[in-house]
């Protein structure tokens, strides 16, 4: 056997079984695999287990606990966070065994995400966002973000070049599904935050964010889906600080807003957050 670095891969999940064979099938190679699944009803575990991935199930506690529960029950040093609708292409797998045969240089790896946007797959002229996702987890973990949970680490850090493929908006209906649960999951922490001006938030930011992903981050390669992505994005940053805007308004006024004579319904004021799907 030849002398190189060993991988952990690890992955949460829940009912994901659409995505999840493609995902374990480009990483057949890695020296272990870790999922941790949230009681999944759907053939999720089948899936994991003809991989012969290890297998942990815990509720879902967040996103953030979530992943570093299935983190710390890696066996290796180095380690590659993956979610359950991502696949690693070709050339990424080729990039990163030979990393690991020729042993890492620096602490982490951020690697450039290429998405299927609804009908297709982004444009590779686009601009694609980097995530930090193969790490050495000696110096580093998982942050306490409540939705976008991801690793940081102390060290320098160095960017492959291959790309990760990302299924998880493959229709307008999944990805307005989306934003619409994880702008609900963000209202807390902008709270701890204590945002400002949010109604000037709401009406410039979201127009600015359109342009900025539309124009310079170069959406306008993929066409009508580029145009289509650009605006839900922009509608998922108008909803992050009007959920944020009304969480403080039911705070302030409660019901005394109602008519008299309308009783309200009965819940919680403000409500509550929902569970992320």
């Amino acid at each position: 056997m030849t002398d190189r670095t060993r991988l952990s891969v690890f992955i949460t999940t829940y009912n994901n079984s659409r995505t999840l064979t493609v995902c374990l099938e480009s990483i057949q190679w890695a020296d272990e695999v870790i999922v941790l699944d949230s009681f999944s009803t759907d053939d999720t575990l089948a899936i994991a287990q003809r991989y012969g991935a290890r297998i942990v199930q815990h509720e879902f506690m967040g996103y953030g606990p979530q992943k570093r529960m299935a983190l710390a029950a890696t066996t290796y040093d180095w380690v590659l966070l993956l979610d359950a609708d991502e696949a690693l292409s070709p050339g990424l797998q080729a990039e990163i065994r030979q990393l690991l045969r020729s042993k890492p240089s620096v602490d982490g790896y951020e690697i450039p995400r290429q998405e299927q946007m609804f009908w297709r797959m982004y444009n590779p002229a686009t601009r694609m966002n980097y995530y930090l996702r193969l790490f050495d987890k000696r110096r580093g973990g998982i942050d306490d973000m409540p939705i976008h949970a991801a690793p940081k680490v102390q060290g320098p850090v160095a960017r492959l070049k291959a790309p990760l493929y990302h299924y998880g908006e493959t229709d307008i209906h999944t990805k307005v599904d989306k934003i619409n649960a994880y702008s609900t999951g963000l209202v807390v922490d902008k709270l701890k935050k204590q945002r400002w001006g949010i109604p000037l938030i709401m009406v410039f930011y979201p127009p600015l964010f359109f342009i900025r992903s539309y124009l310079f981050k170069r959406n306008f390669l993929n066409g009508w889906a580029g145009f289509i992505n650009s605006v839900i994005a922009a509608f998922y940053v108008f909803l992050k600080y009007a959920k944020l805007y009304e969480h403080c308004q039911f705070a302030k006024h409660g019901t005394r807003l109602l008519p008299d004579d309308a009783p309200p319904l009965p819940g919680d004021y403000p409500p509550r957050s929902g569970d992320p799907p």
